[in-house]
């Protein structure tokens, strides 16, 4: 193999330079031995890159990339996001703060999405002069109605209507079909618009639709789009000035072996397949990528403690566990993983790749072939730039990962290592 090249079939993140893993130009054990792991490190080359991609293929309509801050919101990638233009999605308060304390000004680039929006989030969007509220019931349009009443704002609002479109991904991450609790039935959306309309504090503006998260054919989101466009047609029909089409997120990823085109090829054919039906609606279009901007530009960094074998079982104990990432025992979630310094030799070893948590579900890998490691060794978990941390919990009292962002041959801690004096200071004995 070369000198520099990426693991096997990976993104240009994380590479290897004289068989040692890199996250650009910083070698990972250099990070591990600086910051102690386990340790989230992104690329911002990489976030960078794939962000510009989704201008580029979308240049020919008016666009937002509105960055869906759950799939990673830690402070410093937002403000690095906002810098590059990019507004933002949020599903709760707690998210729309830390857009405010990042970037301010990017409040009007600001969409809020999610079901149960409460009084007090919607006061603090509506004063934070957000630019569209993505309503998702009519009980809901009513609470906002009474919040902007109230405090005299205009809400500019979306509603998100739910087309009826399967799409092939893990059940609990799909949410456009009739039986999920996303969204309003497309065939009652006329009806609500004509309520809103008639609001003096509520201003009808868009549509929104998302069908759900790690879609890796962009076939279902044009059939949605078709059914927006539709529906978008006979709101203009009824006097209703739309001017946003909000198309959501949820392009996936590759995880695993799976064939997927290259990334930029990827967002020409979503970008082909949303905006051809929107043809001549002249709508500014919003979209919500979050996983496949931030999600390859992550590993987790764990180092291994044992090596242990139960009756012809293998098994690799490493210091990272599902609470700093919990996606493969929550969606059955692929996750490559690779030895920080390469080995010499082809063989691989059958192991599970497990972490300390007194669960049976406290595994990043199970019957994996892996290349063989040592106690001590590091491994590197890809693609955890998204839904890693801003899903990480404190489970066995374990403190939360690091967090480094690397650009070029510079690292820079993102979020410190949590203490067990941070998980304690709010309790009361």
């Amino acid at each position: 193999m070369s000198k520099s090249d990426a693991p096997e079939g990976r993104p240009p993140a994380f590479v290897y330079r004289r068989d040692v893993l890199h996250c650009e130009r910083a070698p990972l054990p250099a990070l591990a031995e600086k910051h102690g792991t386990p340790l989230y490190v992104y690329s911002a080359t990489t976030i960078r890159e794939r962000c510009r991609e989704f201008d580029r293929a979308f240049r020919g309509i008016p666009h937002t990339v509105c960055y869906s801050v759950k799939a990673n919101s830690n402070l410093a990638l937002l403000k690095m996001l906002a810098g590059l233009g990019c507004g933002f999605d949020v599903v709760s308060g707690g998210e729309l703060q830390r857009v405010l304390r990042a970037a301010k000004p990017a409040a009007k680039r600001v969409v809020f999405s999610g079901v149960g929006k409460t009084a007090e989030e919607m006061d603090a969007a509506l004063r934070a002069g957000i630019l569209l509220f993505n309503v998702e019931s009519e009980s809901e349009m009513a609470a906002l109605t009474a919040r902007a009443t109230r405090l005299k704002k205009t809400a500019r609002v979306a509603f998100r209507v739910n087309p009826d479109v399967p799409a092939e991904t893990h059940p609990h991450t799909a949410t456009g079909l009739h039986k999920h609790k996303f969204g309003v039935p497309i065939d009652i959306a006329q009806r609500l618009y004509r309520q809103a309309a008639r609001e003096k504090w509520l201003e009808v503006a868009g549509v929104s639709v998302h069908i759900g998260s790690q879609i890796t054919s962009v076939e279902p989101f044009g059939v949605a789009m078709e059914r927006v466009a539709e529906l978008v047609r006979a709101l203009k029909s009824d006097g209703h000035r739309i001017r946003y089409v909000d198309a959501g997120g949820g392009l996936g990823i590759r995880y695993d072996a799976q064939e997927l085109p290259e990334f930029r090829e990827h967002v020409k054919d979503l970008a082909k397949a949303v905006t051809q039906p929107l043809r001549g609606l002249r709508v500014d279009l919003l979209l919500e990528p979050g996983r496949s901007i931030v999600g390859p530009a992550g590993a987790l960094l764990v180092q291994v403690l044992y090596r242990k074998s139960n009756n012809g079982k293998s098994f690799i104990v490493v210091d990272g566990a599902m609470n700093d990432l919990i996606r493969p025992v929550l969606y059955g979630a692929h996750h490559e993983i690779v030895p920080v310094t390469r080995p010499r030799v082809a063989e691989r070893d059958i192991v599970d790749v497990v972490g300390p948590i007194c669960e049976t579900g406290d595994f990043f890998a199970r019957d994996r072939a892996l290349a063989p490691v040592k106690e001590g060794g590091l491994l590197a978990i890809l693609d955890t730039g998204a839904y890693g941390m801003s899903i990480a919990s404190n489970y066995n009292t374990r403190p939360r990962a690091a967090e480094v962002l690397v650009d070029g041959a510079k690292a820079r801690v993102i979020r410190k290592r949590e203490t067990f004096e941070d998980l304690i200071q709010n309790e009361v004995v």
